[in-house]
């Protein structure tokens, strides 16, 4: 089972979580999401245990308990999204004109009309 983990400690390693996932059961992988650009922690992770009755109790007993002062979010992981694709500058984007780009007072990058 594929378990999510979310307000992670910043500081907390993957070898801790996993650590602290195994004391219900076998921990396949252990991962803490990164910001790519940062490598710091973006707070969340996930944990895969193989014995689904292990991964439950895991569940119930880790789901609002603090780890390194901050409770922990956990609970089962659901499969990932399909974002629409973003069509760069100026694209839909919180009701934005859509024109993108600088507009120098004129609309789109300041050439003339």
């Amino acid at each position: 089972m594929n378990i999510y983990v979310g307000n992670l400690p910043r500081n907390l390693s993957e070898g801790e979580l996993r650590e602290t996932f195994q004391a219900f059961g076998e921990v396949t992988t252990a991962s803490i999401i990164k910001d790519k650009y940062s490598g710091q922690s973006r707070g969340f992770g996930f944990v895969e245990m193989p014995n689904r009755e292990e991964a439950e109790r895991a569940i119930a007993a880790l789901n609002g308990q603090e780890l390194k002062g901050r409770p922990l979010t956990v609970n089962e992981a659901r499969p990932r999204e399909e974002r629409p694709k973003s069509g760069g500058f100026g694209s839909r984007m919180g009701g934005r004109s859509g024109r993108g780009g600088f507009s120098g007072g004129r609309g789109g990058f300041g050439g003339r009309r």
